[in-house]
Order: C-alpha cells, then sequence, then structure tokens
C-alpha cells in the first residue's frame, strides 16, 4: 500500500466518520430546564433510553430565554443535526419560518401542529390520561372536594383541566373541582413558590386532591400537598416517587416515547401529523410501589375500564382544543 492510498483511505474514513456525527439527533428543551421532573425530562428519559439502547449519541440544549428557539433550531440543522426534535408548543412559530430554509433536515414538534413538508407533529390525548385521573381523584377524595392547578393559561392546559372534570364528574357527579392557572406567561412552567400558594388556597376550599399540570411549577403543589397531608397527583413523568404514599398517581404523558422513536427513525423519520393517546400507548397513568397502598381493588378497576372504553370508543371525553369548550365545570 502507497503512501498516497493510506492517505486517501485515511480521508475515506474521516469522511464517513464525519458523516455518521453529522446525523445525530438534536433535542431541544423548553423554559424550565431538562430536569423539571416533568414534561422535559420526559423527553431526555427518551433520548437517554434510544442512545443507551443504540450506543449512539444526541446533542441538547437546554433554552434560557425566548429569543434562542429561532438560535437552537438554525444552529443544530445548520450543524447537520438530523432530526432536530424540540419539546413544546412555543417552537411552533418558529419552526414554521425555519423547516423550509433546511428541506434536508428532518424536524419533529411535540405539543404543536406545523405543516410543513419536512416535520413532524407530534400531539398527545391529554384529555383522556386526565380523565382516568380525574376519576382516581373523585373516588379518593374524602371531602367531595378536588383540584386542578395548571401551569401558564392557555388552551392546552385547558384541555388537560376538562379532562380532569369529566372523569371527576364521571365518578362523583356531586364532586367540586377547583381550578387555578398559574399565570399567563411562559414563567408559569417554573413558579414552585406559586404552585405552592395555589395548593394552600385550594386546601382552605376543602380540596384534598390536587392535580398539577404545570411543568416545574408542580414540583410546589406536590410538596405542599404532602406537607399537608392530601393526595396530589402527577403529570408527564411518573412523579410518584417524589413524595412515596402522598402522590395518588400520574397522569403519563408519553414524551419519552415521541422522542424514542424520532431518534430510532433518524434522517428516515416520516413526518406528518401524530396523535398519541390512550390506545396507542402515548397515554397512561402511573402504578407502583409508591402509590399501591392508595388505590384500591375497585378504583383500579373501575379506572381500567375505563381506559379501555375511551381505546375502544366507547366512552369519548371531550376535546376541549376542539372547540374552546368544556360541557362540565
Amino acid at each position: 500500500m502507497t503512501v498516497m492510498t493510506r492517505i486517501l483511505g485515511a480521508a475515506a474514513a474521516l469522511a464517513l466518520s464525519a458523516g455518521a456525527s453529522l446525523a445525530e439527533p438534536a433535542l431541544i428543551f423548553d423554559l424550565g430546564g431538562k430536569f423539571d421532573k416533568s414534561f422535559n425530562e420526559a423527553a431526555y428519559n427518551g433520548a437517554k433510553r434510544w442512545a443507551e439502547e443504540t450506543g449512539s449519541t444526541f446533542r441538547e440544549i437546554e433554552l434560557q430565554s425566548e429569543a434562542q428557539r429561532e438560535q437552537a433550531l438554525r444552529r443544530f440543522a445548520e450543524a447537520g443535526a438530523n432530526p432536530v426534535i424540540m419539546t413544546g408548543f412555543a417552537f411552533g412559530n418558529v419552526l414554521s419560518e425555519v423547516a423550509p430554509d433546511y428541506p434536508d433536515t428532518k424536524f419533529a414538534i411535540i405539543d404543536m401542529v406545523v405543516d410543513q413538508p419536512n416535520v413532524r407533529s407530534v400531539v398527545f390525548n391529554e384529555h383522556e390520561g386526565s380523565f382516568l385521573v380525574g376519576m382516581m381523584a373523585a373516588m379518593a377524595s374524602k371531602s367531595g372536594t378536588v383540584g386542578f392547578i395548571g401551569g401558564m393559561d392557555i388552551p392546552l392546559i385547558r384541555k388537560f383541566a376538562c379532562g380532569y372534570v369529566q372523569g371527576v364528574k364521571a365518578a362523583n357527579p356531586d364532586a367540586k373541582v377547583i381550578q387555578n392557572m398559574t399565570g399567563t406567561t411562559p414563567a408559569a412552567w417554573n413558579d414552585p413558590v406559586k404552585g405552592s400558594e395555589l395548593t394552600k388556597a385550594q386546601i382552605s376550599q376543602g380540596a384534598d386532591v390536587v392535580y398539577a399540570a404545570a411543568g416545574g411549577t408542580g414540583v410546589g403543589v406536590l410538596q405542599t400537598a404532602a406537607d399537608e397531608n392530601i393526595l396530589s397527583i402527577g403529570v408527564d413523568s411518573n412523579q410518584n416517587y417524589m413524595h412515596p404514599g402522598k402522590v395518588l398517581t400520574s397522569m403519563l404523558k408519553r414524551v419519552d416515547n415521541a422522542v424514542y422513536d424520532a431518534m430510532t427513525a433518524g434522517p428516515d423519520m416520516e413526518t406528518g401529523f401524530n396523535v398519541m393517546g390512550i390506545a396507542n400507548g402515548g397515554i397512561s397513568f402511573a402504578m407502583d410501589e409508591n402509590n399501591a397502598s392508595l388505590v384500591s381493588d375497585k378504583m383500579l378497576a373501575v379506572t381500567y375500564k375505563a381506559a379501555l372504553d375511551i381505546a375502544t370508543g366507547a366512552v369519548s371525553v371531550h376535546d376541549y382544543m376542539s372547540d374552546n369548550t368544556c360541557p362540565v365545570e
């Protein structure tokens, strides 16, 4: 082998390895941080599972401001990351502008629909899972009053709330549901102090089970519920472990599966509209050793029956996003 042959061979190998690195997927976390114990962390867990199973790596960034959304998208696309995955509806407008500039890059957005040929839009039937945990809340409540604390007051979180109320009323038509939103800006996702204050206010009105759909703010809700000796319900990730014996259950939104599937597909990821609900394993509720003593066999049987009925279409849960109304309050 000549020196020139060896040089050319080495160059080819470097080119191949560079090409492989360029195909790395990238994950952009929304405001609130990677380890918010909720939505972002669920996304991270999916990416981590993919990396551990494949021995591959992925790129990531935690946003510190709204201005970084477009910067992050363009930086990863120009570096050759594929696909580029982002968590949260707030990326919608930016992605609509950026995606056409990088037609050879696949993008995946969770919680928003972006109609571009190189985008996979993943949305969840959160109202279905919220219905199930609403039933469990009503069955576990001794006071007949339960609470809901949302993060930013947007239609998506109203969707959680509406599904929850429907489930509560299905299990106990006479139950009362107290609802509060944390705020109207993105800061509402990461305000555990406000979450704590709202929880105490709901407890003062008789609530003895409180469901938090508020990202990092929910950490304050769950902590205060445990401190005040009432039950809480987690969201997105399994949060039962945070306060064993005090978290009734967690509504599982399998963001981890959405990220895992996108990374597994890689540059060949199919684009278009994807809906994840109870029927296809995208939505569920958490049962483990941390909450087993809180959920009776009867409660579990009723909830599983409701899940089956929703999956088969025998029971329909109204989606607030369809008309921005809720049939029950």
